[in-house]
């Protein structure tokens, strides 16, 4: 097989590690990559929202497969070029991926389909917003409607802190067109699981769970970042909660979407909040998490090569089941300075080699440039360092015996993922 795998970070580092691995892929090409992805892959510079670019590559190459990373593409409606062209791909169609893409649409989406959510209100401006928290009651949350790469979620818990939540979206406009409308949420009490599922439109095969972690300081503090650290499995889920998941969530979806003409084929996201009711969605991904995939995909000892094709092609049911490891396996990231805010690039990496030598430890690229000969930074979540092991204790231990060896002008970490 000749795959090309689309995007830059670290869950396609991930990706591209996972497919590297199986016998059956000859060539593996990214776009763009990364220096990570490069000593796995030939790395091709398009970026990954240059979508006729991409679908232009994919056919001069003739690949046997294209696998989506990000959401970006999949929003712009990469897999709908491709389909024009009878190009194979992984990934959902324009339509099919509006489920992330806008949270207005999946929260009514899942009340149309009965599927267990929190309750909110769709506002437009603050007035509105202000009487939605009224009838909620704080604490709340606020979503923006939009992609807003993970950060576009704001809990307020006093209408002091909701104000100033407010004037970010509708006043200063720090998430652009993607907070023009917001959803005032209900805020759920729990713990977050992640479950994960491969779709081919009809049928779906779920991954190994995991959680992630997506506050910036330990304990759960500081805003929202794309994700300091993630392990599977999540902890939270054992096998009658995640076949509860599945039956009350994942499957309805999934036919909720092909009866409403949008079928997924890809990779779905449901991230859940475990309650005293049962499991709730909170939202869902279009794609592999980040930094979920880096945690998930170490653990699968199945061909994901074999399995995306065989999603891609609408096939899922003639493939054999999914084999998981037995172990743990924990996910640290290692952070710029000032991420999720504004953050300095091109601070010097040492370390990274001695890092990968601890027995069991993988460094995923996040945001790694090149600079002559020399590993820098270049992006706000830098590089992911996992272990498995066993325990999750010895995976975490491992892990961050891995990310203590890595140093960088302003390296910053959370010290709990997987302490639980």
């Amino acid at each position: 097989m000749k795959i090309l795998v689309v995007g830059g970070g670290g869950r396609e580092h991930a990706l591209c590690w996972s497919l590297r691995r199986s016998p059956f892929v000859e060539e593996l090409f990214c776009a763009p990559g990364n220096p990570g992805i490069a000593e796995v892959a030939d790395c091709v510079p398009v970026a990954a929202g240059d979508i006729v670019e991409i679908a232009d590559l994919a056919e001069k190459l003739k690949m046997d497969l294209t696998v989506v990373g990000p959401e970006l593409p999949l929003a712009l409606g990469i897999a709908d070029e491709f389909a024009k062209r009878d190009l194979p791909i992984f990934g959902p169609s324009r339509l099919a991926a509006q489920i992330e893409a806008s949270k207005v649409l999946a929260k009514e989406f899942l009340r149309r389909h009965g599927i267990p959510t929190a309750e909110a209100a769709v506002c437009s401006s603050i007035e509105e917003a202000l009487g939605a928290l009224k009838r909620l009651r704080y604490p709340a949350v606020l979503k923006a409607d939009g992609l807003a790469g993970g950060k576009g979620m704001l809990i307020v818990e006093t209408r002091e802190e909701a104000d100033r939540a407010l004037a970010l979206f509708f006043g200063e406009r720090a998430f652009g067109s993607a907070g023009d409308r917001i959803l005032v949420e209900e805020f759920l009490t729990g713990s977050e699981a992640t479950f994960l599922a491969v779709c081919d439109g009809q049928t779906a095969v779920p991954l190994p769970t995991s959680r992630d972690y997506k506050k910036v300081y330990d304990g759960d503090r500081g805003p929202n970042t794309g994700g300091m650290g993630a392990h599977s499995p999540s902890g939270n889920l054992d096998s009658a909660g995640s076949s509860r998941v599945f039956k009350e969530v994942i499957r309805p979806t999934i036919a909720g979407l092909a009866s409403e003409g949008r079928p997924f084929r890809g990779i779905l996201y449901a991230g859940l909040m475990i309650t005293e009711e049962g499991p709730k969605v909170l939202e869902f991904n279009a794609r592999l998490g980040d930094p979920e995939a880096e945690v998930v995909l170490p653990r699968l000892q199945s061909d994901l090569a074999a399995l995306l094709l065989a999603a891609a092609r609408g096939e899922l049911d003639r493939n054999p089941a999914i084999d998981v490891k037995p172990e743990a396996c924990v996910g640290v990231v290692l952070a710029s300075r000032g991420y999720p805010g504004a953050h300095e690039s091109g601070k010097p990496i040492c370390g990274w080699r001695e890092a990968a030598r601890v027995p069991s430890v993988e460094l995923f690229h996040a945001g790694t440039g090149r600079d002559g000969d020399r590993l820098v930074t270049a992006g706000g979540r830098v590089l992911v360092v996992t272990a498995s092991a066993p325990t999750m204790a010895e995976a975490a231990s491992r892990a961050y015996e891995g990310a203590d060896r890595i140093e960088f002008e302003g390296k910053h970490l959370r010290r709990d993922i997987g302490r639980r």
